[in-house]
């Protein structure tokens, strides 16, 4: 079903996809413990001509379908989580104007992105209350502070990485966020550099303070009240599915890495009865529960990403029912994915050995990954929606993360 989608063309990308990955892989271990700006990683993906990916021919693009995306991501965050992130959310922001803005706008940003090799970042955490939007005069201005910036990484200079940045900001007396773009070298935009976690470290996902921001007209993306459309709102279910393929690359490179590292380096233990760890009855067991559990999570991850192609392909015409019944797809590929790509990534020591632990090798990356981007919302949450739909067949309401 998944191939029903996907062009001849597309093995090229992810064969792209494949060189930046092992050329990250190779540094992955240094970048990760040096963390802070992702400079390196945003000039790769610059370079490699992925960037116009998901932007259609029509508009100078490359044409690819969001299935053929999925697995360009899932290949880059093999070899790291971060550069996932960092990309993912970029093909998601290019898309943004198609689904939430006018038609000037949409044709404004896809051929700007595709002509000018733009690389897209956000801010958009409409959690965060603290970011405030006022009009002045046909314009507007913002004032306040934004966390969880990533990719809108700024160097020592104040020079920022990402040529468009996405924010969503409140205006008093009105409930729904705005959201706005606005290019780089908008002055008045300051990185507070305090990202500090124990995992996607090279997101530099900041908080970032604004000083009488000057957001132009048509800079505002939609409205500042709940659309009657279910496409309008269907980016925040690719979002959902973006991540999850971020999980699923994730947990595929540390199999890799552990996979490779038992033939090489562990060693079986005194009373296996066997010369070698590859041979050794109970890690021969686990590599079976984890390639088990691995292939599941793909296999239905992959069947989910048909539906969603299938529904943008509707555009407007996609109902609410439909987009809710593609959301328990999405919620339901996203709770497995991380069941799984946590218990490959906590249980693969068990498979390597205490020396596998070393700083050198790095492995805990993958768990520390995975870990901390997997709280980006509450799983718990997606199986209540799942639950709910399948015992009383209500849909989950729509909100950022739903």
């Amino acid at each position: 079903m998944v191939q029903l989608l996907v062009k001849e063309e597309s093995q090229d990308w992810i064969g792209i996809a494949s060189s930046v990955a092992a050329e990250l892989t190779a540094t992955a271990v240094q970048r990760d413990q040096k963390a802070g700006i992702p400079d390196i990683e945003i000039q790769l993906l610059r370079e490699s001509g992925l960037l116009p990916l998901v932007v259609p021919k029509e508009y100078g693009g490359t044409g690819a379908t969001w299935v053929e995306a999925f697995k360009v991501i899932q290949q880059l965050s093999t070899a790291d989580g971060s550069v996932g992130q960092l990309y993912g959310n970029h093909l998601n922001l290019t898309a943004l104007a198609h689904v939430s803005g006018t038609s000037e706008q949409k044709e404004r940003y896809y051929r700007e992105t595709a002509e000018k090799n733009l690389f897209w970042a956000n801010a958009i955490n409409t959690r965060d209350t603290r970011l405030k939007i006022t009009p002045d005069g046909e314009n507007f201005r913002v004032d306040g502070v934004k966390s969880f910036g990533t990719g809108v990484a700024m160097s020592t200079t104040g020079c920022a990485y990402a040529d468009l940045r996405v924010f969503s900001a409140l205006q008093d007396g009105v409930e729904a966020p705005w959201l706005f773009v606005i290019p780089k070298d908008r002055p008045g935009v300051v990185s507070n550099q305090d990202w500090d976690n124990i995992g996607q470290r090279r997101t530099d996902s900041d908080t970032f303070t604004f000083h009488d921001i000057l957001v132009k007209k048509d800079e505002i993306l939609g409205y500042p009240h709940p659309s009657d459309s279910a496409f309008a709102t269907f980016l925040g279910i690719i979002a959902q599915l973006t991540k999850t393929y971020i999980y699923l690359g994730i947990a595929e490179g540390a199999l890799a890495a552990a996979k490779e590292y038992t033939k090489t380096q562990t060693r079986p233990w005194i009373t296996s009865g066997v010369d070698s760890a590859s041979k050794d009855p109970y890690i021969l067991r686990h590599y079976g529960e984890f390639w088990t559990q691995l292939q599941a999570a793909i296999a239905l991850s992959d069947r989910t990403a048909v539906q969603v192609q299938q529904a943008w392909d509707k555009g407007s015409d996609l109902t609410f029912e439909e987009r809710g019944e593609i959301a328990i797809a999405v919620f339901s590929a996203k709770a497995l994915v991380t069941r799984v790509g946590l218990d490959i990534t906590n249980g693969i020591f068990e498979v390597t050995g205490t020396r596998s632990t070393a700083t050198k090798y790095g492995f805990d990356r993958y768990w520390r990954d995975l870990r901390t981007f997997t709280l980006h919302d509450p799983v718990d949450y997606k199986l209540n929606h799942i639950g709910n739909w399948v015992l009383n067949q209500e849909l989950p309401i729509i909100t950022q993360y739903s």
